[in-house]
């Protein structure tokens, strides 16, 4: 197969575009500063706090739509050992965001916290915090690599283009325009890209369903053809595992700094509220190619097209299959189309997590451990090498796996077993303190180490009730085990957090002995008043005249 150089033609466009948009909006970015007197890492990282409502919308649904989540949904859909209902990206998403806007943002917005990890850094001091963000910068970094997989394999089979060169060129154009405005050119990049990917992948549908290699989807659901029928069944054995899988997903998403970027920089806590809700609702719909996309290839006989025999599956080539499908069963014009759904999804999803990653660095290690004088140009530095460096760290993984869904389960699974508990504990109970918070962060660690990973290859240590031999022939734990873990390590935030205090506050032992201070502790408040942005013109007249923020 020869370089598709129309289809390259498009790719180059399609990069200029959005490149050009993040210029645009790193100029506006660059406005901003000047009108504003307050923290200018503050306007990089949460646009002042005063995003636009269809700005914020766009960008926060964008976020979640990326790579992973077009890809790993077809993915699901097709390999006939799943099935679409596993596919459960859109659905658990739903409850992400409702229970991000009803509960999650409103204590985030309140204390004025410019990231995720402010209250852990205010209550349990620097040295536990900063072992905290070590697994949300990890997932942040699995994030990026599991998004340029899944660009990376979609041109190569699409474009032929080199596996190499696509994820290098992706990556660049990526780092640059987030470097250039932060949070502006990400959010105003993700209106463009969102838009891109409803459109193209609602284009490519018609072709798929009509296209005469395939079977019509409607008789394959439930009915055994060329594979298991693509629906897919959860046995009663498996439901513990679905039922793992769905928590993952749904409640893994509310320990992302990207989720709370887009929850502080709403200019009110209403505005936080509509944008996650309307977001839920844009997931459901973006979900509905990819899962025809899937059903298509299941109900395809691929030994009638160019493609041939063996099928993908039998390839090893599941994870490809939405580009695969493209490729031979749609007109050359119509996989193009799809590949810059696919590249849109991309970007739009890797700018968030370096966005993400940049700020927890910047603002929780450097200024608030390393260098607490830094001026604002100082931390304008500080975060372009961040994004840098998490840009070529997530870049070297992608070489390492190609299968989207290991980046996509691993990235979630240490957001939910190990800072959801956490994140709960610190935004909803005053108990908690640095004593409960370490034995739950280990025990969390420990717990889910020794459970084993079929997908990295780690056996299991411990093994919960109903662990065996999956169909693919590797031990797999299908009691819902990950959740078993998440709510161990929240119990025991709990319970040693009440014990401790007792133990120092009835002075059953020395308070010298106390290295949390937790007699000291007082709740945690929000950035003081001169670190708060002037730019906020409409939070509540009550916080006004307690704050008396000079105006923009």
């Amino acid at each position: 197969m020869a370089l598709n150089v129309p289809g390259l033609a498009v790719m180059a466009v399609f990069y200029l575009v959005i490149l050009g948009t993040g210029i645009w909006a790193s100029m506006r970015s660059k406005k901003e500063e000047k009108k504003c007197t307050g923290d200018g890492m503050e306007i990089t990282l949460l646009a002042g706090r005063k995003i636009n409502l269809l700005v914020g919308i766009f960008t926060l649904t964008a976020t979640w739509v990326g790579g992973g989540f077009i890809l790993g949904i077809a993915e699901a859909t097709y390999n006939p050992t799943m099935g679409a209902v596993w596919a459960l990206m859109p659905v658990p998403y739903v409850l992400t965001f409702f229970l991000g806007g009803f509960f999650f943002a409103k204590p985030m917005r309140e204390n004025k916290y410019v990231t995720m990890m402010d209250p852990f850094q205010q209550k349990y001091g620097n040295f536990l915090s900063s072992a905290l963000i070590f697994p949300a910068l990890v997932a942040d970094v699995l994030w990026v690599a599991r998004t340029l997989v899944s660009l990376g394999g979609t041109m190569a089979v699409i474009l032929d283009l080199s596996y190499i060169y696509s994820i290098i060129i992706s990556s660049v154009v990526a780092i640059i325009y987030t470097l250039l405005g932060g949070l502006y050119s990400v959010a105003y990049t993700d209106v463009i890209q969102l838009i891109l990917i409803f459109v193209s992948l609602w284009v490519c549908v018609p072709f798929l369903l009509t296209n005469p290699h395939s079977v019509d989807i409607a008789l394959t659901a439930y009915n055994e053809t060329f594979q298991a029928p693509w629906v897919g069944t959860v046995e009663l054995e498996e439901a513990g595992k679905w039922f793992d899988d769905f928590m993952l997903l749904a409640l893994g998403g509310l320990a992302y700094q990207a989720f709370y970027q887009r929850i502080l920089s709403a200019s009110s806590y209403t505005q936080a509220q509509v944008t996650c809700f309307a977001s839920s609702a844009f997931c459901l719909v973006l979900g509905i190619p990819s899962v025809l996309i899937g059903a298509v290839a299941a109900s395809t006989d691929w030994n009638s097209t160019a493609y041939g025999l063996p099928t993908p599956y039998e390839r090893d080539q599941a994870g490809s299959i939405l580009p695969i499908a493209l490729q031979f069963l749609t007109p050359p014009y119509v996989s193009v189309i799809g590949i810059g759904a696919v590249a849109a999804a991309v970007m739009s999803s890797m700018d968030s997590a370096l966005l993400s990653s940049a700020s927890l660095f910047s603002s929780n290690i450097y200024k608030n451990i390393i260098r607490k004088q830094a001026s604002d140009r100082e931390m304008q530095w500080v975060i372009r090498i961040s994004v840098v460096v998490v840009g070529l760290a997530g870049t070297a993984l992608t070489f390492l796996d190609s299968s989207v869904l290991v980046f996509w389960l691993v990235g979630v699974d240490m957001s939910y077993t190990i800072m959801f508990p956490q994140l709960v504990c610190i935004l909803f109970f005053k108990v908690s303190n640095g004593y409960g918070a370490t034995v739950g962060y280990m025990m969390g660690i420990i717990m889910r180490v020794l459970s084993g990973e079929p997908l990295i290859g780690l056996p299991p240590a411990i093994r919960f009730p109903g662990c065996r031999l999956d169909d693919e022939g590797k031990l797999t734990q299908f009691f819902p085990f990950r959740t078993a873990i998440m709510l161990i390590s929240l119990a025991s935030i709990l319970l040693f957090s009440w014990l401790t205090s007792i133990i120092f506050n009835k002075g059953l032992l020395s308070e010298r002995w106390d290295v949390f201070k937790i007699k000291r502790k007082q709740k945690p408040t929000g950035r003081s008043a001169g670190e708060k942005s002037n730019c906020d013109h409409n939070e509540s007249a009550a916080s006004k005249q307690l704050l008396d923020t000079t105006s923009c």
